[in-house]
C-alpha cells in the first residue's frame, strides 16, 4: 500500500481547485501593522491587514512589560493540567474577572476559542438527555464540530433569522431540552447577531442561549464585554463563549455562564481535563487588558475610525465590499484563483498582506478577502491599501 499517493493526490487536488494555502512567515514587532516578511532567507517590510489583533494589544507596553514581569516571577509554564498540578491562582482569578464582565457568575480557561467551542457543546450533549441543537447556518467550524461530537440531534436555521428560529422552535415539543447556538459578530460577514430577538425566543419555547462573542469581546463594549454588553443582554445569556486572542492581543479562550453550568463542564468536558493548562503570564496579562478602562474605549473609537474610512474608500472605487456592520470587512472576489493572484500581486508589487478566504472557510464560489483594519492603521494606510486594491482588482 502506497500511502503517500493518498496524500500527493489530496494536495494536488487541492490546487487543482486553486485553494492551495500558502503560509507566509511573517515577523511582528513594534511597528505593528507593519511588519516583516521572511521569503528565500531575506526579510521585507509589508503591512498587513488580515489578522485579528484588532486593537493592537499585542504590542501594548503596559501589557508586553506585565507579561515579561509575570514570566520573570512564575515563569513560562503551568506544569500541568488544571486537575493536576496546573490549576494557578491566577486562572482562577482571571476567571473571575471574565464572569464579571459577561455579568455572569462563573468562568471556565480553554487553551483557545476553538476548544472553547468544540469541548463545551460535546459537553453539553452528554450532560443533558435528548438535548436539541438550534445552530445558526454561519457558525464557526469549532461550533460545527462541537455539535457533530455532540450526537445530539440539530436544526439549522438561517443565517441571524428569527422568523426560521421559531420556525424549528415551534417544531419541537416545549418540554424538550433545546439549545440554541449563534454568534454575536460573524467572522466572514461581519454581521452582527440579533441577539434580542434570539434571547425571546429562547425564553417563549424554553431553551438555553449559548453566544460565541469571539469577534465582539474588547471590541465592543465600555468594558469590552461584546455585544452583549453592549445591547445589555448578557445576564439573560445562559453561556458566553470569548477569546483572549483577538480584542485583547493574547491567546486563550474561555466560557462563562451560572455556576452550576461552569462547574459541570468543568468536571466532564475533555478537552478541558486532558491537556496542559494556560501559562500563568497569560491570565495575569489578560488581567491587565480587562483592567485597560478609558484607553480600552479611545482604542476602540480609532478602530471603528479606520474601520469606517476603509469601508467608505472601498465602496467609493468601485469595490464590491458586502455589507458589515461590524470591524471585519469583506471584499467579495467570488474566484479562488482570481483571489489568490490578486493576494500575490498585493504582496509582490505593493508590500501589503491580505490572505485570500476560501473553502473550507467559506462556500466555493464565495471567496473573498477579509479586511481587518487595526487601531493602530492609519489613515495613509488605508488610503494605500484602497488604492492598491482598486488596481489589483478593477484596471
Amino acid at each position: 500500500m502506497d500511502y503517500l499517493t493518498y496524500f500527493t493526490d489530496k494536495i494536488a487536488q487541492t490546487r487543482k481547485e486553486q485553494r492551495y494555502r500558502i503560509f507566509r512567515a511573517v515577523e511582528r514587532d513594534t511597528h505593528f501593522p507593519h511588519i516583516k516578511l521572511h521569503l528565500a532567507g531575506k526579510a521585507r517590510a509589508i503591512t498587513t491587514w488580515c489578522g485579528v489583533d484588532y486593537l493592537g494589544l499585542s504590542q501594548h507596553p503596559g501589557l508586553k512589560a506585565a507579561m515579561m514581569e509575570a514570566v520573570a516571577q512564575f515563569g513560562v509554564g503551568s506544569g500541568g493540567t488544571r486537575n493536576i498540578g496546573g490549576n494557578i491562582h491566577q486562572h482562577e482569578l482571571l476567571e473571575q474577572a471574565l464572569a464579571q464582565l459577561h455579568q455572569q457568575e462563573a468562568g471556565l480557561l480553554f487553551t483557545s476559542g476553538y476548544v472553547a467551542n468544540e469541548a463545551t457543546l460535546k459537553t453539553l450533549g452528554k450532560i443533558i438527555p435528548n438535548l436539541q441543537l438550534l445552530s445558526d447556518q454561519e457558525n464557526h467550524m469549532s461550533i460545527i464540530e462541537g455539535i457533530r461530537e455532540s450526537g445530539c440531534n440539530k436544526l439549522i436555521f438561517r443565517h441571524n433569522d428569527p422568523n426560521d428560529l421559531e420556525t424549528k422552535l415551534k417544531s419541537l415539543p416545549l418540554d424538550v431540552p433545546k439549545l440554541i447556538i449563534f454568534e454575536s459578530v460573524y467572522s466572514m460577514s461581519g454581521d452582527i447577531a440579533p441577539v434580542k430577538a434570539i434571547i425571546a425566543l429562547a425564553k417563549q419555547y424554553q431553551a438555553l442561549t449559548y453566544v460565541d462573542e469571539v469577534h465582539a469581546v474588547g471590541v465592543y463594549g465600555a468594558h469590552g464585554g461584546g455585544i452583549s454588553e453592549v445591547t445589555k443582554t448578557a445576564p439573560d445569556l445562559d453561556i458566553i463563549q470569548g477569546t483572549l486572542s483577538k480584542g485583547f492581543g493574547l491567546t486563550g479562550g474561555y466560557i462563562t455562564g451560572k455556576h452550576s453550568i461552569i462547574d459541570a463542564i468543568r468536571l466532564h468536558a475533555n478537552g478541558f481535563i486532558f491537556t496542559t493548562s494556560l501559562p500563568p503570564h497569560i491570565s495575569i496579562t489578560a488581567l491587565n487588558a480587562l483592567a485597560l478602562g478609558a484607553e480600552l474605549t479611545t482604542l476602540q473609537q480609532q478602530l471603528f475610525t479606520i474601520v469606517d474610512y476603509v469601508k467608505a474608500g472601498l465602496t467609493a472605487a468601485g469595490l464590491k465590499v458586502l455589507p458589515s456592520p461590524s470591524q471585519i470587512i469583506p471584499l467579495w472576489i467570488g474566484d479562488p484563483g482570481l483571489c489568490e493572484a490578486a493576494s500575490v500581486r498585493l504582496l509582490e508589487e505593493f508590500n501589503l498582506y491580505l490572505q485570500p478566504i476560501n473553502y473550507p472557510t467559506i462556500k466555493k464560489g464565495e471567496e473573498r478577502f477579509r479586511i481587518s483594519p487595526t487601531a493602530r492603521h492609519t489613515l495613509q494606510d488605508a488610503d494605500y491599501l484602497i488604492e492598491a486594491l482598486r488596481i489589483c482588482l478593477l484596471s
